[in-house]
């Protein structure tokens, strides 16, 4: 590409980029923070986030989790075999996701958490991410009892029924029926409407985007001039690799709850430096790769990076994701990195209807069941079960272990909930 034509689309991104801050602030009236303002923004953003419900509170409340497991009687849990857990395995962490060539399944979406660890904690956790949906949903007691015998059964017909894996169509609740009719027909002017507010190649800085320093952008545009990096750009979709990638645009993204706070960014790319349509323009995730809180196994060898943990447990658990991700540093971090694709939805399952209660928690569960089972080979898939069953009673389906314990951790959540509630409803008020 010559020289020239480079020196004029940096004149062009600079002159664009300062045109579009000036306009988002004088036509919308923005209230945009600096770098210096973000941390407590983002921590009031959180707290607000958390206080919605005891489903949202649980999302964003890992740690209480992990401190249950801590304290709990742990010698009444199954002892998993060492496999790829995802360690925060809520509903909201599941969805479709397509991988490089354009299929589509649902499997687990968000690994940071991910470590070498007990299968067992991550049905604990979608347990009672079901529970509390339920308890949102004034569903009666009974109706919860019978979800935690699906969610048990659906995650056991995974080691039961190897061959029958793939074929799951038929196995789908209504609510990822629709979310699977979405993602098969969005394409990239739907995720540029959803997340850029238009297909323009730029970032519409406001509530979701934030603008960065000068060495933030400096930063990030330095990242992507390394091949490893750059080929996860043009990798994808068949995109041809005619040339560098350009960073068009870069913002802060306030996005997720947990990870609230910590390095998180929206980066426009121009894969091949025409910027027609879609298939030219990339979004890219990066986002902070943290010290996990979940329990690892004692003596398992996982990577030390924590970006490259994150990656290598994607690859793992959710190998359509897995293949679009790769680890970096920046600003002296770990950072994973990744192409937003249009059809990677998240199952939003805030409340779940009576009718449909049951076959939700059978299927979300046969999804990490399968993520688990995959890792494993037939004789420990065998094994695994049976050491799954060994306190199930007459009284019902699931065993006593996973009852007992999404029984005590709901009520720890609804009693953390309610005191967040409180300690937020005097802080606003402050």
């Amino acid at each position: 590409m010559p020289t020239t034509t480079n020196a004029y689309k940096q004149r062009l991104k600079s002159v664009l980029n300062q045109l579009h801050i000036d306009s988002m602030r004088k036509k919308r009236k923005l209230k945009i923070p600096g770098v210096e303002s973000r941390q407590d923004l983002l921590t009031a953003k959180r707290n607000a986030k958390m206080a919605r419900s005891t489903h949202a509170y649980v999302r964003g409340n890992t740690i209480q989790f992990y401190d249950w497991l801590e304290k709990a009687e742990i010698r009444s849990l199954p002892h998993g075999p060492a496999t790829w857990i995802c360690g925060d395995c809520h509903t909201g962490n599941l969805g479709p996701i397509a991988d490089a060539n354009g299929r589509i399944e649902i499997q687990i979406r968000d690994l940071d958490q991910t470590v070498i660890g007990n299968p067992a904690h991550d049905l604990i956790r979608l347990g009672l991410s079901l529970a509390t949906a339920a308890r949102g949903s004034a569903l009666p007691g009974v109706k919860t009892i019978n979800m935690i015998e699906a969610l048990f059964a659906g995650y056991a017909e995974a080691f039961d029924d190897q061959s029958a894996q793939e074929a799951d169509a038929a196995k789908r609740p209504e609510v990822a029926r629709v979310v699977m009719r979405e993602a098969v027909r969005r394409s990239w002017k739907h995720l540029a409407r959803e997340r850029l507010e238009d297909i323009q190649p730029t970032i519409p800085l406001g509530d979701r985007f934030w603008p960065i320093s000068s060495d933030e952008r400096a930063q990030i545009e330095a990242l992507f001039e390394k091949d490893t990096i750059a080929s996860l750009a043009t990798s994808l979709r068949g995109r041809p690799n005619t040339g560098n990638v350009t960073v068009l645009d870069a913002a802060y993204w306030v996005k997720g709850c947990s990870s609230l706070g910590r390095l998180r960014y929206a980066v426009l790319l121009d894969v091949d430096g025409g910027v027609i349509d879609g298939d030219d323009l990339c979004l890219i995730d990066i986002k902070e790769g943290v010290k996990a809180a979940a329990p690892r196994y004692p003596d398992v060898v996982m990577p030390r990076d924590n970006a490259e943990r994150v990656v290598e447990g994607a690859r793992n658990l959710s190998p359509h994701l897995g293949e679009r991700m790769r680890s970096a540093t920046l600003q002296g971090r770990p950072v994973i990195l990744r192409e937003l694709l249009p059809q990677d939805l998240k199952l939003e399952i805030e409340q779940v209807g009576e009718t449909e209660a049951m076959s939700v928690a059978r299927y979300l569960a046969l999804i990490v069941g399968r993520a688990h089972a995959r890792q494993m080979d037939k004789e420990t898939r065998r094994n695994w079960l049976s050491e799954m069953k060994r306190t199930r009673t007459k009284s019902m389906d699931a065993p006593m272990w996973l009852w007992s314990s999404i029984l005590e951790l709901v009520g720890s959540h609804e009693v953390g909930y309610l005191e967040h509630c409180r300690r937020y409803a005097l802080a606003a008020a402050g």
